[in-house]
């Protein structure tokens, strides 16, 4: 049920851009143009007759009609258009006038209320097919569509139908020809009037106001059907030429009418109930949805592309900045090296495959340390491994199980020393990890240090996607956090911490399930530096399955949520907190819990432009897109000195691991909004990785390149 939801979500959106696709024609539509070919089929009465063809008689040959003098029956094709149309009907309803709107599908299902309009202020409204196609190239059954659809607009926009129809790109009755022929008869044996014209404005070409007038002026007093536009384009030179010429022809006598009444015919119009309207309001009230989460989506789409392009682009600039800094500065954190004894805290929890491993590594440690060993209830003996290797200067604490947040507290209660360095029961340290993480101390200012955290055991699929994650993600955001003084998280794995700055914030905290964000954002609050020791680096086990890389960054992404609601008083703060509040929380608001939310509309909108076009400059995008990350990810290994062939995986990793991060962060979006309670969940471990120096094992996971002393 985890997945379903979100699941659920993503089809829904696709399903919205599917249905935005074909009501904007870009599904199914057919732009191809016949050119005319010869008349040797059509009968001369219609090439000789009016613009009204009627061929629904079964029985009887199709005849034609013209309208009568001094009735003028003003057609306007092609909309309705939301900028065009309703001006045209404010000019329409000035001068009393009425005429017939040709409306596509596609454009009144998108915009029904200015359908709903022209039927209210007594105008006629017809069929102009769905999608606009030639019907001379389709087939009868996608003629029957392109009507029924046109149909379930009107349904849906003003509760009626039809039986007016206008063929895309026709023209007067003397242009039929053996193609279009067949078409009109198909078209009125369904029960259809087919209105060509017989008077052109040409206002499509946008000539000029007078040239318009004149094309439209019929001559000596005759009646006409003519063409206009109220869609397509500009419009205005239409607009400006009614202006003129609905009072002229007033004042000669003609009347602007609907076509049944200049025929003296029943209405075309006939009222919808039941089913039919229904399943038309169902569909028009969907195509309304479904434009305003295109919306939506296009403006996240934005909004994402901003803050992808932003982050790492302050991400390459600052841990630039970073780097230079570290090269360049041959200084010491303060008047000497820190050199005395810390104590290491391991807090463990059925860590029995893990735990030598982590305890034997930090025995080679280069720097003076006590080992505390806090073990949470295990049932599995960790301890009894821990006790069992009889090794000097480790200690083992046990306790019934309580959970991390205790285990480290019971843990600081037990220490010795003032500077206290945690790590997780499944991490190994280098020889040099401690003496690196504990130098930034020299500086009284500091309170905090994060360690360089890297996956050890990166030889899976898997595996690869988190280790290009820990170092271009994590370890590039630490670098970049770092000069902007404003480190949201100390890695549970490898941090280091100051026992002074720990008891004037109440140590760590259970109130989330991010302990260590959490301990991290009240030590900002407290006015603490925190910073960054890239060469502390520890090797930690990532979790092997999907199932458990699910579980891990669910409770990571929740307890984020928990640690940034939990400090929103930051913002108002004064100081280092307000700096905090006002730099490092939007930062993390938006990097850890934003983005990666609307992440997966880059992949949507690429399946959307795939499928829908323009293909190419979609294409173009997402591998743009793909390009930046890839630079920020090789400049984030070259600074880590780690090898560029992990990197391969990158495009499918930006592909796959980007949608179970959506699917994880809206699960903890969906948790927190309804209240629900997540507990701690423990992860399967299979010991893969060794004590520094101990066993090829380690190596193999991690190389063995990484596994030397630093400095």
């Amino acid at each position: 049920m985890r997945y379903l939801l979100p699941f659920l979500l993503l089809v829904a959106l696709l399903a919205m851009l599917v249905l935005r696709g074909y009501v904007n024609s870009e599904i199914a539509a057919d732009h191809r143009v016949r050119n005319p070919v010869g008349t040797d089929q059509v009968p001369e009465h219609i090439l000789d007759g009016g613009p009204v063809i009627d061929a629904r008689s079964k029985t009887e040959p199709a005849t034609s009609v013209r309208i009568p003098d001094h009735h003028i029956v003003l057609t306007f094709d092609d909309g309705p258009d939301p900028e065009w149309t309703p001006r045209v009907l404010d000019k329409l309803k000035e001068y009393h006038a009425h005429g017939v709107f040709f409306v596509t599908g596609t454009m009144a299902s998108r915009y029904p209320e200015l359908v709903r309009r022209m039927v209210d202020e007594g105008h006629e409204v017809g069929l102009h097919t769905f999608n606009h196609p030639d019907l001379s190239y389709q087939s009868s059954s996608r003629i029957d569509w392109e009507l029924s659809e046109n149909q379930l607009a009107l349904a849906g926009a003003a509760g009626v139908h039809s039986s007016l129809f206008r063929p895309p790109y026709s023209s007067f009755a003397d242009a039929m020809d053996d193609k279009s022929w067949p078409v009109a008869q198909y078209i009125g044996s369904r029960g259809y009037l087919t209105v060509v014209n017989d008077t052109d404005s040409e206002d499509w070409k946008r000539p000029g106001v007078r040239t318009i007038i004149k094309n439209a002026t019929p001559k000596h007093g005759k009646g006409a059907i003519i063409l206009m536009h109220d869609s397509g384009g500009d419009r205005s030179q239409t607009l400006a030429a009614l202006d003129r010429f609905l009072p002229s022809m007033q004042e000669e006598g003609y009347e602007f009418t609907n076509l049944t009444t200049a025929l003296g015919a029943p209405s075309a119009l006939t009222p919808v109930s039941g089913a039919a309207l229904w399943k038309g309001k169902t569909f028009v009230t969907a195509v309304g949805f479904s434009e305003d989460v295109t919306g939506v989506l296009v403006a996240g789409l934005s909004v994402v592309g901003v803050l992808v392009i932003g982050r790492f682009g302050l991400m390459l600039l600052l841990s630039f900045v970073h780097a230079r800094r570290v090269r360049r500065r041959n200084f010491r954190w303060g008047d000497a090296p820190v050199s005395g004894r810390v104590s290491v805290l391991v807090p463990a929890y059925n860590e029995r495959k893990c735990i030598e491993a982590t305890v034997r590594s930090l025995m080679a440690s280069d720097h003076p340390i006590e080992i505390i060993v806090i073990d949470d209830g295990s049932t599995d003996g960790t301890a009894d491994v821990v006790e069992a290797m009889r090794l000097p200067g480790v200690r083992v604490v046990r306790q019934q199980n309580a959970g991390k947040p205790a285990a480290l507290n019971n843990g600081i209660a037990h220490a010795r020393y003032d500077i206290v360095v945690m790590m997780d029961g499944d991490t190994v340290f280098e020889p040099s990890t401690v003496r690196e993480l504990v130098q930034p101390f020299a500086d009284p200012k500091v309170g905090a240090v994060a360690g360089n955290a890297k996956v050890g055991n990166r030889d899976s699929l898997i595996g690869a996607w988190q280790h290009i994650e820990y170092v271009m993600g994590f370890n590039l955001d630490r670098r970049m956090y770092d000069v902007l003084r404003c480190m949201p998280t100390i890695p549970g794995a490898v941090g280091a911490f100051r026992r002074t700055a720990l008891d004037r914030v109440g140590g760590m905290s259970e109130d989330t399930l991010a302990e260590d964000t959490d301990i991290t954002m009240a030590l900002h609050r407290d006015g603490w530096d925190v910073v960054y020791a890239e060469n502390a680096r520890a090797w930690t086990e990532a979790p092997e399955s999907v199932q458990q890389l699910w579980s891990q960054r669910y409770r990571w992404s929740y307890g984020t949520m928990q640690a940034i609601w939990k400090h929103r008083g930051a913002v108002f703060d004064r100081g280092h907190s307000g700096r905090f509040g006002r730099v490092g929380l939007p930062f993390v608001s938006l990097f850890m819990v934003v983005a990666p939310l609307l992440a997966p509309l880059i992949d949507v909108f690429l399946v959307y432009g795939l499928i829908f076009g323009p293909t190419g400059k979609t294409v173009a995008a997402w591998f743009g897109v793909l390009l930046v990350q890839v630079i920020c990810a090789a400049y984030a290994f070259r600074l880590d000195k780690e090898r560029m062939t992990h990197l391969i995986s990158l495009p499918l990793q930006q592909i796959l691991y980007r949608q179970l991060m959506y699917v994880v962060l809206l699960q903890s979006w969906i948790t927190a909004l309804t209240g629900g309670r997540l507990r701690w969940q423990k992860l399967r471990r299979t010991g893969v990785l060794d004590a520094p120096g101990a066993a090829p094992g380690a190596r193999a996971a991690a190389g063995a390149d990484h596994r030397r002393p630093v400095g």
